[in-house]
């Protein structure tokens, strides 16, 4: 089964996803860096040089090929976004939503210069975008899971809910 880990920036995706995956006995990706390699760009060059649109193209690409694996894999905060790449990552294994609260992603990545949508807006754009997004990564997501608790217990309660429901 392959594992698609959504939701706003900072919600803990790469985190519980490394420590999930781990869990399951599968493989890891992070989308984000995975995009990266296969362009051997950085997300913020691929903003700046090819812009947004073409960087959401490369995520609907990357869905595409690693929904083929057995694996976790990391999404960018906008790839479940788009219908598209839900229906192909809803087809080929399971889509959680991590359900963390703007305050919280936003103590994470206030200040990552890597992350171009926090380096080029305010804290109030921020949550507007976040309060955007949140109804349609619930809409797109199969599983909703609230993250209160370390990384390790989001990890094994995801787990859980995904071992618990196999048979």
């Amino acid at each position: 089964m392959t594992i698609f880990l959504c939701g706003f920036m900072g919600c803990g995706k790469s985190t519980v996803g490394r420590i999930l995956a781990n869990l399951l006995g599968v493989g890891y990706v992070d989308m984000d860096n995975y995009i990266e390699e296969t362009e051997n760009m950085t997300i913020a060059e691929i903003f700046e040089k090819k812009g947004e649109q073409h960087f959401r193209m490369l995520e609907t690409k990357a869905i595409e090929i690693l929904s083929q694996k057995q694996m976790v894999i990391a999404c960018g905060g906008g790839a479940m976004l788009n219908d598209k790449n839900a229906e192909i990552a809803n087809k080929a294994g399971v889509v959680i939503f991590l359900d963390v609260p703007f305050n919280i992603c936003y103590k994470r990545i206030s200040g990552d210069s890597n992350r171009p949508l926090v380096v080029n807006n305010t804290v109030e754009w921020l949550e507007n975008l976040y309060n955007k997004r949140y109804p349609i990564y619930k809409a797109n997501s199969s599983i909703s899971v609230t993250t209160s608790g370390t990384p390790n217990e989001v990890a094994r309660n995801i787990f859980e809910l995904l071992t618990n429901n196999r048979g």
